[in-house]
């Protein structure tokens, strides 16, 4: 969903086939839970236990490669963004999809480039344009966000030439953005984590039990012909 195969870098790749993974082994662990809680079934209860505590260890494995190798994956997509933002054309209609993606960021965050609006001055069409032209999700100005997506025209540009500063957009970077966002909604993210955790524990809990309760067939107990 982040960026075609061209622009995915080894990690994001490596955390998209992690979380498919993971919603995959999901929709059979409850499916197996199910059937074994129903039917009394202690290996599909047990099957069930392995496949919460190997999502768990995965969860925790995820967040800790994450926090160690965070400047490495802003890096790799400081590169994406980039690479986006100078190749940036609504009239691509292969890279639509990221595109507007990229669009839909700016406007929410509120932020133009990455590290600012200057990371538009390397976009080609801009630069043929003489930088009279800047991104409408970009604007602060209403009547620009109702376009949302691709370039709009500067008023009134000094000598029909223009630089990034002209520009009525956002002066902050979607690098810091998202940080900020980030920080402002840590509680929240956290507490999310940690009730999901606690419903797997639980989880592990009653699985567990509920299959130390099932007792086997006791077939000693049954009279010989």
């Amino acid at each position: 969903l982040l960026a075609p195969t061209e622009m995915s870098s080894p990690s994001l790749k490596t955390g998209a086939y992690i979380l498919i993974g993971v919603g995959a082994l999901t929709m059979l662990m409850g499916f197996l839970g199910c059937l074994g809680a129903v039917n009394e079934i202690r290996c599909l209860l047990g099957l069930y236990f392995t496949c919460l505590m190997i999502i768990l260890i995965t969860q925790v494995a995820a967040g800790l490669v994450i926090y160690f190798q965070k400047e490495t994956l802003k890096e790799e997509l400081a590169h994406i963004v980039k690479d986006l933002i100078e190749n940036y054309n609504p009239l691509n209609e292969d890279k639509k999809n990221l595109q507007e993606v990229w669009d839909y960021v700016q406007i929410q965050i509120t932020c133009c480039g990455w590290t600012g609006a200057k990371d538009w001055e390397d976009n080609e069409i801009i630069i043929n344009k003489s930088m009279t032209e800047y991104p409408c999700s970009c604007s602060n100005r209403t009547e620009d966000l109702e376009e949302g997506r691709g370039f709009c025209h500067l008023d009134d540009p000094v000598n029909g030439t223009a630089t990034y500063t002209d520009w009525p957009v956002h002066g902050q970077g979607c690098m810091d953005g998202v940080e900020q966002w980030l920080k402002d909604n840590l509680g929240v993210i956290l507490g999310v984590c940690t009730g999901v955790a606690v419903v797997e524990l639980l989880g592990m809990i009653l699985s567990i039990s509920l299959c130390k309760n099932i007792h086997s067939e006791d077939y000693t107990k049954v009279p010989k012909s």
